[in-house]
């Protein structure tokens, strides 16, 4: 099997990279990525001269390219990992989301429509939906919970989920698609909850905390997240949705004392700031069809991804501090800058 990774570069993307070439020997992955903030080739750095691996820099909006590389590559399946994903950079700059999310993944099934590729797989989010009240646990966020999203970010999401469905009730598009919860683990974008605290913790800087910290998010192991996905794109109904969640609702401000906890730095480094516009109080999905039709399940507590995670930040400092100082960026032209990309 061939497949294209788009978002490649990206946390998910790069992680379900190794991920498969780990564990799928026999499948090729041209791995895509515009390299924007988000995306960064170090992440791939060990797989890059691996022989089942090819990395092209392009953007899924350029439809010309897009089209140039399905010509070249006869893929069997796309995964579309590329996204425009942080709700604060969204509020403030709705547009480049909506380009991205929505137009970026219309390019990629027309692509999919003109060469026949056997499946097109939607990665989503559970923000979709919405969220849920702090006062009923039981309630949870199945596949046919309505769409509510509260964000330009969740919105776009939305928008390209919606699409995916009409590609295939209107044209026959093969697709799946998966909404996941809050993910965490290895080369997380340092902007984001987890490693932000992380990183911030190890220089003993104050740790911002939206609001009161009680949001409750259901956390998932970025590797667990992986193996949904595999399984889905062998075992998956085509045309249809998978919750992937982790089993593991926590407040922001238990996830912020763990990380204290594990690196030993005192919860006096926490700091409460004005809450974002239009939190979500509470996201919990129920995973019980994927389990149920694939079998399944997340195989990493809580504790012991935050151990695994942290332990990752403090082997690989120099990966997150040169996203800190910038230096990242300049990645792709002094390691792959004679390599290929997509003109």
């Amino acid at each position: 099997m061939k497949l294209l990774v788009t978002g490649g570069a990206g946390f998910i993307g790069c992680n379900f990279v190794h991920y498969m070439l780990q564990n799928n020997p026999s499948t090729s992955l041209v791995a895509l990525d515009l390299l924007t903030y988000a995306g960064n080739l170090s992440s791939l750095e060990s797989v890059i001269d691996h022989p089942n691996f090819r990395f092209v820099k392009g953007d899924i909006t350029d439809r010309e390219a897009i089209f140039a590389l399905f010509e070249e590559e006869s893929f069997d399946a796309v995964v579309n990992f590329a996204a425009e994903s942080h709700v604060d950079r969204s509020i403030h700059n709705p547009g480049v989301f909506l380009t991205t999310n929505i137009l970026g993944t219309q390019t990629l099934m027309d692509a999919c429509r003109q060469y026949n590729v056997g499946r097109f797989h939607q990665v989503g989010t559970d923000e979709v939906y919405g969220d849920l009240p702090l006062d009923r646990p039981d309630l949870l966020f199945t596949e046919e919970t309505p769409i509510h999203t509260s964000s330009p970010y969740s919105a776009s999401k939305a928008s390209a989920d919606l699409l995916t469905q009409a590609y295939h009730r209107t044209y026959k598009l093969p697709i799946t698609i998966s909404r996941c919860s809050n993910n965490y683990g290895p080369y997380h974008f340092p902007e984001k909850l987890i490693p932000l605290m992380i990183t911030r913790a190890l220089h003993d800087q104050p740790l911002p905390v939206y609001g009161n910290g009680l949001n409750v998010r259901d956390w998932l192991y970025v590797e667990d997240h992986c193996a949904a996905i595999a399984m889905i794109l062998e075992h998956g109904t085509v045309g249809e949705v998978y919750n992937v969640g982790g089993h593991n609702e926590k407040t922001n401000l238990d996830v912020v004392k763990t990380i204290l906890d594990e690196l030993g730095k005192p919860h006096s480094l926490i700091e409460f700031v004005t809450d974002r516009a239009g939190h979500d109080l509470r996201y919990a999905i129920d995973p019980t069809k994927i389990h149920n039709e694939l079998g399944w399940t997340p195989k990493t507590p809580f504790k012991e991804g935050i151990q695994k995670t942290v332990q990752w930040y403090l082997e690989h400092r120099d990966w997150w501090q040169d996203i800190l100082s910038g230096d990242y960026r300049n990645y792709y032209e002094t390691m792959y800058g004679n390599r290929e990309k997509v003109s």
